[in-house]
């Protein structure tokens, strides 16, 4: 049967800040209309942006921004401006308390658990209010609640939560069809790190590893993809370890010109403090780069398989250099990494992942239909 299903993220993919969780959220949505369902995606505005549009067959409300969409979109459940069989509650960091209004079933989403990342966000008083929310005030409001996560990492640490681990589904993030352009290597060291330009991202080791191998690899170069607030820092940091030659802030770009610049780099770095699974990781492996990323991170050791299609790092930046340097150092490395990134990133299919959450939220929503009476009402914005 169609499904009426209203989501809930604070981002939708057409925001500036918009990232990887975006991304895995809005090309679900999208699948779902595709496959007939009634999908409605309330999210932040943003400057620029219009109320109410309706893009591959996904209706999108916007209105609020960072922190006003919370309010908002608890007022508009409150007032029943939304009907739907099943709300897909996106949890990111913060949650929207979906239960306390809703009367059908809530499909709680948690990219990853933001326990070292609030201190960064919020600073140290601040960072205690995130923490209480996200790990003892979300647990408890949403403990009947079916939850998904895109790793096992992130499925662990919601565990440690108290989350029922039986509650708990896997559907990871898919893979993009690989563009038909033939892209060659650049003819010196590259690297290449994508995503939103915040604190948490940890640009500046990358930045600070082409600055340290600059003497041993002449022509190395870092292209940094992607938009943010911290990017005046970042740029501040470039001129202070006098690599303004090197560096270059490409801002947000085309999906084309994003998989030119993963294909044609030696490797992919992603030095982030966290991630709930690392989607460029994918991206990146499609083309054969190989990624560098931080144990600690979580996400990236489901999404990498150390030492056969990137590097999983222990430590603090020094180490990161390290490993950049094994990677940039020995061609018969990268090379047997970009065999083997390739191959295992083909298991990974968004067609497969839509299907996951169409039989999860049918049979969510079958479960709700049982537990309510009453005449079923009409889906409206």
């Amino acid at each position: 049967m169609r499904l009426r299903v209203l989501v809930l993220n604070w981002r939708d993919m057409n925001h500036p800040e918009a990232g990887g969780a975006e991304k895995y959220i809005s090309v679900i949505a999208e699948g779902l209309a595709a496959r007939g369902h009634y999908v409605t995606f309330r999210t932040a505005s943003y400057p620029g942006s219009v109320h109410t549009e309706s893009v591959a067959g996904v209706d999108f409300v916007r209105s609020g921004g960072r922190l006003g969409i919370y309010p908002r979109a608890l007022i508009s459940q409150l007032l029943r401006r939304h009907r739907p069989d099943v709300v897909v509650d996106v949890q990111n960091g913060v949650p929207y308390l979906s239960p306390l209004t809703q009367r059908v079933p809530v499909i709680n989403l948690v990219h990853h658990v933001h326990k070292e990342q609030w201190p960064v966000l919020l600073g140290a008083g601040l960072s205690r209010v995130g923490w209480f929310l996200e790990s003892r005030l979300a647990p408890r409001v949403y403990q009947n609640c079916q939850y998904v996560t895109v790793s096992d990492a992130t499925r662990r640490e919601l565990v440690e939560l108290g989350v029922d681990e039986e509650r708990i589904a896997v559907i990871h993030n898919g893979t993009d069809a690989l563009p038909f352009e033939d892209v060659q290597r650049t003819a010196h060291p590259s690297i290449v790190v994508l995503g939103r330009l915040v604190p948490q991202k940890r640009v500046e080791y990358a930045i600070q590893a082409v600055a340290d191998l600059s003497g041993e690899f002449p022509g190395l170069s870092l292209d940094i993809v992607g938009s943010g607030w911290w990017q005046s820092h970042l740029e501040q940091t470039v001129r202070d370890l006098g690599v303004e030659d090197r560096v270059v802030f490409h801002g947000h770009v085309s999906e084309a010109e994003k998989h030119h610049l993963l294909a044609r780099a030696w490797l992919h770095a992603m030095p982030s403090l966290k991630e709930g699974w690392g989607l460029v990781v994918v991206e990146a492996g499609i083309h054969g780069t190989p990624t560098v990323a931080f144990t600690e991170a979580g996400g990236p050791n489901d999404s990498i398989v150390h030492g056969r299609t990137g590097l999983l790092v222990d430590g603090g930046a020094a180490d990161f250099t390290v490993a950049v340097r094994s990677l940039l150092v020995d061609d018969r490395l990268r090379a047997a990494m970009s065999t083997e990134a390739r191959e295992w990133v083909r298991q990974f299919h968004w067609d497969e992942s839509v299907l996951k959450w169409e039989r999860l939220l049918t049979a969510t929503a079958a479960e709700g239909r049982t537990k309510r009476s009453g005449p079923r009402l009409p889906f409206r914005r």
